[in-house]
């Protein structure tokens, strides 16, 4: 039986959608299904909130004011359109890989590995420094609480003055070692940490209702309309991470259910909490208090609702919300990764699936030390501006690919459809690169740095080893080098 095939011979090859769903059935190769919808709404909600709320709506009240409310849902307006793009990819195409997998079955072989290569840094990268992040409130949560901050040598990177950043190892090999432990012992503390911040943003806006005014919000839109898109553009991070859930789709129980429900569902929680925390805010401080500060919702506690113990709770707020977004962006490097290496486009011995646990673990635990010794040593703040051109690159090629599919493969189960398309498909095309066009030029050029080295990688190893193209070759299916 062939599991693959080669319409487009050469670089642009590209996988048959069947193959791809028919090889995650082979022994040894495929991912325990074991999670449903709820886990995988958690999953979305626990890689969206995270620094973003809690730190990014300071910045976005000082560029648009009270406005800041409409840039949030400009902002989610402007995913909702890739999102359901992710919605329909994701349930008809069942596989680990996200992006990467979505564009081998659309755009060829050549183009999948540019964008698994562009995930690769995406999320390696965005683990890393947000478990820098997760140090940094660690010791902001044991000031506020106690008093008391870990030695500035083992607590930051050699970039900041220090030896190494001791707690962002610590949490990287925890959530490695819970991760290989299997998904869904993961899915279960990753639902213990959602519940945990969304009744912290649940306090807050309870907090915030209880004191509100309304003299904050004068004038409302001190910059215009620029003053909301531009808040829209440094916000918009705020939102990245629902992606993450179609990584999963191969563990999921009934993916053309679960994966729309969970993608859009996700979307939607956050957005709401968004929105009723900017309000919120808005209601107990000024815009320019919210800018002020490194912690804007534990200073809108503080200075205006007067309640000085909100700094502790906040910061706990902020340690469990990164804890559950390296949890699930490290799931999904390890997801991608774990794709590549089953085409054959990275070294395909390890994508082997453990026994015992049912997850990739020998991928897992390599990927988990890189990334330690990353967050560990390596200078991260310019380095960190790549994730957000890799994500809007992303949501490029996933919007273009549903367009190519609906005319390609028109007869293929689709147990969810974006609306209108090709309308809403080129509106999260647009959307994305317009939010592209504002990046500094020094990001485009890392970025194409980056871009160079993948290809050269994959014409040294990729291309010789690809799957597709050996069992083309050989004309048998599955044959391990």
């Amino acid at each position: 039986m062939s599991t693959s095939s080669n319409q487009r011979p050469g670089i642009f090859a590209i996988r048959d959608v069947r193959s791809l769903i028919t090889e995650t059935a082979e022994e040894g190769q495929g991912l325990k299904k074991a999670v449903g919808s709820l886990q995988l709404t958690a999953m979305g909600v626990g890689a969206i909130i995270g620094t973003g709320i809690f730190v990014v709506i300071g910045e976005g009240a000082g560029v648009a004011g009270p406005a800041v409310i409409l840039s949030f849902v400009l902002a989610a307006v402007a995913c909702a359109f890739s999102a359901l793009s992710y919605a329909e990819l994701a349930s008809s195409i069942p596989v680990s890989g996200s992006a990467y997998t979505y564009t081998y079955a659309t755009l060829g072989e050549i183009v999948a590995w540019i964008i698994g290569w562009d995930l690769i840094l995406e999320y390696g990268v965005s683990v890393a420094a947000i478990a820098v992040g997760w140090g940094g409130n660690l010791n902001a949560f044991l000031d506020a609480s106690f008093g008391w901050t870990l030695p500035h040598a083992i607590a930051t990177s050699p970039e900041d003055g220090g030896i190494f950043n001791l707690p962002a190892v610590f949490i990287v090999l925890a959530i490695t070692l819970l991760l290989v432990r299997g998904v869904t012992e993961s899915a279960r503390v990753n639902l213990v940490m959602v519940a945990v911040k969304l009744v912290v943003l649940t306090f807050f806006i309870v907090v915030a209702l209880f004191n509100f005014g309304t003299g904050n919000f004068q004038p409302f839109t001190p910059s215009g309309v620029d003053g909301v898109t531009s808040a829209a553009s440094i916000i918009f991070f705020a939102y990245i991470g629902f992606d993450a859930v179609s990584t999963g789709s191969e563990e999921a129980r009934n993916p053309a259910k679960d994966l729309p429900r969970a993608i859009i569902g996700s979307l939607v929680i956050c957005t709401l909490f968004y929105v009723l925390t900017a309000v919120g805010a808005i209601g107990i401080a000024s815009p320019q208090q919210l800018e002020s500060s490194d912690a804007p919702l534990a200073a809108a506690l503080d200075q205006g609702a007067g309640i000085g113990w909100a700094a502790g709770l906040l910061a706990l707020g902020a340690v469990v919300a990164i804890t559950s977004v390296v949890l699930v962006i490290m799931y999904g490097q390890t997801r991608i990764f774990f794709a590549m290496c089953r085409d054959g486009l990275l070294p395909q011995r390890l994508a082997t699936v453990n026994q015992r646990y049912g997850t990739p673990a020998r991928l897992t635990v390599g990927l988990g030390v890189l990334i330690a010794i990353l967050a560990a040593l390596v200078p991260l703040s310019e380095i960190v501006k790549l994730v957000n051109i890799g994500t809007l690159f992303a949501f490029v090629l996933v919007n273009i690919g549903v367009i190519i599919l609906r005319r390609t493969r028109p007869d293929m189960p689709r147990p969810y459809r974006v609306p209108w398309s090709p309308v809403l498909p080129i509106i999260g095309v647009g959307f994305a690169v317009y939010l592209m066009k504002d990046l500094p030029l020094d990001t485009w050029i890392r970025f194409v740095v980056w871009l160079v080295i993948g290809l050269a990688i994959y014409f040294l190893y990729g291309y010789r080893h690809s799957r597709l193209r050996r069992e083309a070759t050989t004309g048998s299916a599955g044959e391990r080098p």
